[in-house]
């Protein structure tokens, strides 16, 4: 089994558990956080991955963080399970999942918004209204300014790009012109 595969079954499980519990948003922080101690310790990758250090060992280590980290009970758990089953690994992938399957669940998008030049805060809020309008979810904007851009915007949803951009427009009509 691929390991996205195995990353979207525990995300999956623990979004279930954590909507039952009423903790989707907090399991997603604690998730996020630990990840993040994991993906920043090239040391604590090595222990965790290294046979020579005994499971007991690697234990003693978890304990620590998670107690370091004031990690809940049920996250506690699912990282020692992965920790058990050598999965420890793909902690950062069940996080990513684990906030995709959460932002369904609650209906927010959380879409990427380019422009050229640095937007002011009255048309963010325009494009954001625009956004939650259109798709009827919750919208957690994130604005990146990209000097590539001549002007416009890009808005990238999932997979999805809305390119309103005068790059894109220019190089349309240039292909208008090129085929007569």
């Amino acid at each position: 089994m691929s390991t996205n595969a195995i990353a979207k079954r525990y995300a999956k499980a623990l979004v279930q558990i954590g909507s039952e519990a009423g903790s989707v948003e907090g399991f997603n922080g604690e998730l996020a956080r630990f990840s993040a101690v994991l993906i920043d310790s090239n040391e604590l990758s090595a222990i965790f991955a290294n046979p020579a250090y005994g499971i007991e060992e690697k234990k003693e280590i978890l304990k620590d963080l998670v107690g370091k980290l004031s990690i809940s009970p049920m996250i506690s758990n699912l990282l020692m399970l992965l920790l058990e089953r050598s999965r420890i690994s793909v902690l950062p992938q069940i996080a990513e999942s684990y906030g995709v399957f959460a932002d369904e669940l609650s209906g927010v998008i959380r879409p990427t918004l380019s422009s050229g030049l640095p937007l002011d805060a009255a048309q963010v809020e325009e494009i954001k209204g625009a956004l939650a309008k259109s798709t009827g979810k919750k919208v957690e904007l994130k604005v990146v300014v990209d000097p590539a851009l001549i002007g416009g915007v890009v808005t990238q949803i999932g997979d999805k790009v809305f390119d309103g951009s005068v790059r894109t427009q220019l190089a349309n009509i240039q292909d208008i012109l090129q085929k007569g």
